[in-house]
């Protein structure tokens, strides 16, 4: 399907932030999208195809309604969106028409079309007619394309909370009515992302795997570090050398595949201490250096900003690690950001005080894995 039906790679994708006001709400219990602009692991394009002949079923969704989400996804990635606006639109079109294709809808009372008929809602969307003509109303594709035409020039629509940035868009009665529908819109995303060809992007749980990808981020400049430098520790891991003292939790490597994933370029200041021999911030009470130490990483920078804990940088970070952290891990400069007004709602993990000067984050109170694929 020429278009619509390559599959392409290489569309960045958004954390799950949303933020309304200066509050930010982390969506939970979803599990890690993994197509990443960093690794070449994209959203890309899911041909309809695919889905309308596989078997893939999502909670209650399956056939022609799957493959009008496949279409979604595509009108979002063709419009330059990434993975979080794919994720707003399917949640939106749930909301709207249960994925499915209506060619009915409801009147607006009191209001015509200019010719004197009255107006009803149709498609996917639930689209009136000033949004375009029957047929591309009707046209999963183009209506979709319309949707992301008006959310894309929506200022700070990535910051919003998805059913804020939704509302925006179609201006539904009740501004809260598309919360519901955001987790199933994730599965499904992930879903039809992974039944395409995305089953390359998973995160791996092998140790020497994670450290050998990151290495290839640290010989490119995409992954740096500060002096003392605590990226040797990851080399020795890629080479399946197992120094004392320098070991790190596969956790925390997997946080840092994700990070480099999906941005361009990220800083990393401190891993295991015990390797370098520094007793800094909570000193041996850190789980940089306790217990063997490995179980913390601090960020320094993204994409070239320096981090705070309150900056978008960080909170995007943040915000894409939320579904998959497990009970028991934590992310630091929590009074920086309630310095900045914000407040995190995070899903299992908490927060902890820490420098603002760096994110910090750490896995050593946490017994379960990260809920990656």
């Amino acid at each position: 399907m020429a278009g619509r039906g390559a599959l392409l790679s290489g569309v960045a994708v958004l954390g799950i932030v949303a933020a309304v006001g200066t509050a930010v709400f982390l969506s939970s219990g979803t599990g890690l999208p993994t197509g990443t602009a960093g690794s070449g692991c994209g959203t890309g394009v899911v041909d309809p195809e695919i889905v309308a002949e596989s078997d893939v079923r999502v909670d209650d969704f399956a056939g022609e309604q799957l493959v009008n989400a496949a279409e979604v996804m595509n009108a979002a990635t063709a419009a330059g969106l990434p993975q979080r606006a794919q994720f707003i639109g399917v949640m939106t079109a749930i909301g709207e028409s249960s994925l499915r294709n209506l060619t009915y809808g409801d009147d607006i009372r009191g209001v015509t079309n200019p010719d004197g008929s009255p107006t009803s809602s149709i498609g996917l969307f639930q689209q009136q007619s000033w949004w375009g003509s029957r047929a591309t109303r009707l046209d999963p594709y183009l209506s979709a394309t319309l949707f992301f035409d008006r959310l894309g020039a929506l200022p700070g629509w990535e910051a919003l909370a998805p059913t804020a940035a939704a509302h925006a868009v179609q201006r539904n009665a009740d501004p809260d009515h598309y919360t519901r529908f955001f987790e199933p819109a994730v599965r499904i995303v992930q879903a039809l992302t992974a039944a395409a060809g995305g089953a390359d992007c998973a995160i791996s749980v092998d140790d020497e795997l994670l450290a050998q990808e990151l290495v290839v981020h640290a010989d490119d400049g995409s992954l740096r570090g500060l002096v003392p430098d605590h990226l040797r520790q990851i080399r020795w891991i890629a080479n399946g050398e197992r120094v004392p003292g320098c070991g790190i939790d596969t956790r925390i490597l997997q946080i840092m595949v994700i990070a480099v994933r999906y941005f361009d370029e990220v800083g990393v200041s401190s891993l295991n201490r015990n390797c370098t021999g520094e007793l800094l911030g909570a000193g041996a009470e850190s789980w940089h250096y306790k217990s063997g130490g490995g179980r913390a990483v601090d960020f320094f920078s993204l994409n070239g900003v320096a981090l705070t804990g309150a900056d978008n940088q960080s909170l995007r970070l943040i915000g894409l690690l939320d579904p998959s952290m497990p009970a028991g891990s934590r992310v630091g400069q929590a009074q920086c950001r309630t310095a900045a007004g914000i407040t995190l709602g995070l899903s299992l993990w908490g927060d902890i005080a820490d420098t603002c000067n760096h994110l910090h984050i750490d896995v050593g109170g946490a017994r379960d894995a990260l809920l990656v694929h």
